[in-house]
């Protein structure tokens, strides 16, 4: 009788259930989250989707490379004029004494005159070394290393919020499962009881099933605060709480690289950090230029018009316009050695970018092959846990029918159940690797994002602010009207 009402607790309040689902694997089909129960269902996807629009992290770099694409605006103004208004007014009081002389007595005249001019004059560089050109360049390079900086930035995000998502559904089945293994043990404590007091079992046989139920106790506690860890963690890349997840699948094959070369070769292409860091060096190499620019001559065109005004309380000022257009050309000699300095510094600073371009091919190959050995082996680890659960499912009911005749002790009844709570834990954990690791892998190769996955959102196009902003001559507002 109390294997059979056990038996049955356990089974009907594990949430672990695996049947043959997609890729010919097992579905996560029974871990699943519920605090409101009319709340609607959330998807893995939906999930990814809100992260998408409103993680903080993500939409910070979103902001970034808006900030990065007033560079083109900001090189740009090398080749427009630079136009400069001047007015100056004031008083002067002029005085002038004379001494006396045979014909005439002297005498003291003043004269207050207010002399006011105002002008306009209008620069326009010629040629300054080609740095006007090569720091247009530069910023083009700094934006497109930039979207590839937020590309990265987005794969992180997407990333965090399936693997979250995932902990959520883990640790709640966790956290449920050890919940029944309470149950199970506080029935298995009273029925010890029950049996000592009939004498078929001994005090020692009781003790150890109260340590068995404090042991579950313990486990079920670090299971509901892992739980509230991952809420809270989710919350961070989601925006909001978990009310009720759907079960997660992993990627389609179709998705994922056939091979691990082909993920590395993929990877070395097409991979954001690495196509930063390489138009990091196009930055760096137009930088070196922009510096050595400093040693060229300067051509500029200067154009002026001023009118003066001197007028004098006699009406008897004058009036004067003065009207130019001078070629200025400033030949660099002698700095002191600055402009050496920086030249030999940016070339240093170059060379750098190209070691960290080096180390970063390096870390992304790492994550590859890494990634690729999580997914290859998550199918066979569910397959063991699967057969593990199995055998210790049969193993327990054995244990049970030959403690009944006395062939087993208490203990022995207790090791299986808790060997079968492990194998239990141990499945659940490998069906929320597969799927983490089939994203974790389409992001090691760096083609992790809200346009390949199909998300339900409005893509995010940085090309649309750039477009607003390149040709701008002036204004305050920003294309968002702040």
């Amino acid at each position: 009788m109390y294997e059979s009402r056990a038996r049955g607790a356990a089974r009907a309040n594990y949430f672990v259930s695996c049947r043959k689902g997609f890729l010919g694997g097992v579905a996560l089909v029974a871990l699943s989250l519920t605090v409101q129960g009319g709340a609607r269902a959330e998807t893995l996807m939906s999930a990814m989707g809100l992260a998408y629009v409103g993680n903080p992290d993500l939409n910070s770099q979103r902001a970034n490379v808006r900030a990065t694409d007033e560079t083109i605006p900001k090189a740009t103004s090398g080749y427009r004029p630079t136009i400069t208004a001047a007015a100056k007014t004031g008083r002067t009081q002029y005085t002038q004494e004379t001494p006396p002389t045979l014909f005439t007595s002297g005498g003291r005249l003043d004269n207050l005159t207010t002399p006011t001019s105002y002008g306009l004059s209008v620069t326009q560089n010629v040629w300054n070394g080609n740095r006007t050109d090569n720091s247009v360049s530069q910023a083009e390079s700094e934006v497109l290393g930039a979207r590839e900086q937020m590309r990265n930035t987005e794969q992180n995000v997407l990333l965090n919020a399936v693997t979250y998502y995932m902990n959520v559904l883990r640790d709640t089945a966790i956290y449920d499962l050890q919940q029944s293994n309470v149950q199970v043990l506080n029935e298995q404590l009273k029925q010890t009881k029950d049996r000592f007091q009939v004498g078929e079992v001994t005090r020692t046989d009781v003790a150890q099933a109260e340590a068995a139920l404090a042991q579950g106790h313990s486990a079920a506690l670090t299971a509901q605060s892992n739980l509230k860890t991952s809420i809270a963690n989710y919350h961070q890349i989601v925006g909001i709480d978990p009310k009720k997840l759907e079960p997660g699948k992993p990627l389609a094959a179709k998705m994922l690289p056939k091979t691990l070369d082909q993920a590395i070769a993929t990877s070395q292409a097409e991979h954001p950090s690495i196509q930063a860091a390489m138009h990091g060096i196009d930055s760096a190499q137009l930088n070196v230029k922009v510096v050595e620019g400093s040693l060229y001559p300067t051509v500029n065109l200067v154009g002026s018009v001023q009118r003066d005004l001197d007028p004098s309380p006699s009406d008897k000022g004058f009036r004067t316009v003065t009207a130019s257009i001078i070629a200025q050309i400033s030949v660099p000699i002698y700095d002191g050695g600055l402009t050496y300095a920086s030249v030999r510094q940016a070339k240093e600073t170059l060379e750098q970018q190209r070691l960290q371009t080096d180390l970063q091919r390096d870390t992304v190959r790492a994550a590859v092959v890494s990634a690729w050995g999580l997914y290859a082996n998550s199918k066979l680890q569910i397959e063991a846990a699967q057969s593990q659960v199995t055998a210790s499912e049969v193993a327990l009911n054995g244990v049970r029918e030959e403690a009944k005749v006395g062939q087993r002790t208490t203990l022995d009844v207790l090791n299986a159940q808790q060997t079968l709570i492990n194998a239990r834990v141990s499945l659940i954990t490998a069906q929320r690797d597969q799927v983490v690791s089939s994203y974790a892998l389409l992001s090691a190769v760096g083609r992790l994002s809200a346009a390949t996955l199909a998300l339900n959102v409005a893509k995010y196009d940085p090309q649309v602010h750039y477009n607003q902003v390149k040709d701008k001559w002036w204004g305050l507002r920003t294309p968002e009207g702040q």
